[in-house]
């Protein structure tokens, strides 16, 4: 941990950022006593997203708020919804949340896009396979996702529990470098600040330990029920997945603006870069459950860091599933990488010795150009 003060701007700052996660709680983005969307905070969110990527920076928005805005809108009461009512509220709400989003960001000419997400779709290979691809298609198309969980069908048993643990997920997801959490509170303190008004405010942490654990509260105190103690579980799977994290407060307009100008917020550090945190999950945490062999060329553009392409492919071999580990041989069966696969065996089969764009021909679908793209293939060592 650092002292006070002592890590502003750079390294913890926004400058670096390239791919940033914002997770927005539902308290920021709707009044509360009347279940309006506050339109002028989300306006200056959206002028401050734009000043990001007018900068080059792609930016994903994690959103609560769908229940909130839902519930007014169907003249649920307060308190607690039951089950199915929270699912209407959401189901409701999620229109109305998706068309403020749309609007606020084209008024900058950015275009919006709704994902839902279940927690298989983040912890399922295949499912997170997919939906990996398409958030990283909509960045790299320009648009801004918005995602929020798919509260319309989750129930208790398949939730992710709160949206700041989404957002970690999120993240891990599409390898972002920068996860903020916009909280009520404007970072981590070594006591409860709302009991002990003198509790020192930690500006930065290295590492999640227990030491750090003990200052979120005990379970079940305001400050631990407040999110303190979700915000940190967030932090491990965040560092974990090589992304930094910053718990930043986020009721005034432009808060992102204000991290930028050097706000006080606590800068969580990442544990690893997010592609060598990829990589090193590919290459030390599944089982391969097939194999291809390549010829000398696709060898050679493999050490050169190019992605696997289906016509160096001479062979395929096992039983896989898009999403799924195999093993990379040479001419002569040794293994030199291994990697996550975007077809299945039996397409593979069809495709190799083939070029990329003879795909769409034989499959009658157009898949990926690549069989196993640079970024899920690790070379052995």
């Amino acid at each position: 941990m650092s002292p006070e003060g002592a890590e502003t701007g750079g390294l913890f700052g926004l400058d670096t950022a390239e791919r940033i996660v914002v997770k927005i709680g539902s308290a920021l983005l709707v009044d509360e006593t009347g279940g309006e969307i506050r339109r002028d905070w989300l306006n200056a969110l959206a002028e401050d997203i734009a000043g990001l990527k007018a900068r080059g920076k792609q930016v994903l928005v994690v959103s609560s708020g769908a229940i909130a805005v839902g519930r007014r809108l169907l003249g649920l009461p307060k308190g607690a919804l039951k089950l199915e009512d929270k699912q209407a509220a959401a189901a409701t709400g999620q229109v109305r949340l998706a068309h403020a989003y749309q609007d606020a960001l084209a008024r900058h000419g950015i275009t919006a896009a709704q994902i839902l997400l279940s927690p298989g779709d983040t912890e399922e290979r295949r499912r997170h396979l997919n939906a990996r691809a398409t958030l990283s298609a909509l960045l790299a198309l320009g648009a801004v996702p918005v995602i929020n969980e798919n509260d319309t069908v989750a129930t208790e048993e398949i939730r992710y529990g709160d949206n700041d643990r989404l957002g970690a997920r999120v993240a891990q997801m599409v390898s972002a470098d920068t996860l903020i959490l916009l909280s009520d509170i404007d970072g981590l303190y070594e006591s409860d600040p709302r009991s002990n008004p003198a509790a020192k405010h930690i500006p930065h942490v290295e590492r999640i330990d227990a030491a750090v654990e003990a200052m979120a509260g005990a379970v079940g105190s305001e400050y631990a029920s407040g999110g303190m103690v979700t915000k940190l579980a967030a932090g491990k799977i965040a560092s974990a997945a090589g992304c930094r994290m910053a718990i930043a407060r986020g009721h005034d307009p432009h808060p992102l603006k204000a991290i930028e100008e050097g706000a006080r917020v606590t800068w969580f550090a990442a544990a690893t870069s997010p592609r060598g945190a990829r990589k090193n999950w590919i290459a030390g945490s599944l089982t391969p459950k097939g194999s291809v062999s390549l010829d000398e060329g696709a060898l050679k553009a493999l050490k050169r860091g190019k992605s696997l392409l289906p016509a160096g492919v001479t062979t395929v071999s096992g039983s896989f599933e898009r999403g799924d580990l195999i093993e990379i041989l040479d001419d002569g069966g040794r293994p030199v990488a291994r990697g996550l696969s975007a077809y299945g065996a039996a397409d593979a089969k069809r495709i190799a010795g083939h070029k990329s764009r003879e795909i769409e021909r034989i499959l009658g679908y157009r898949g990926r150009d690549e069989l196993v793209h640079r970024d899920d293939l690790v070379l052995e060592r």
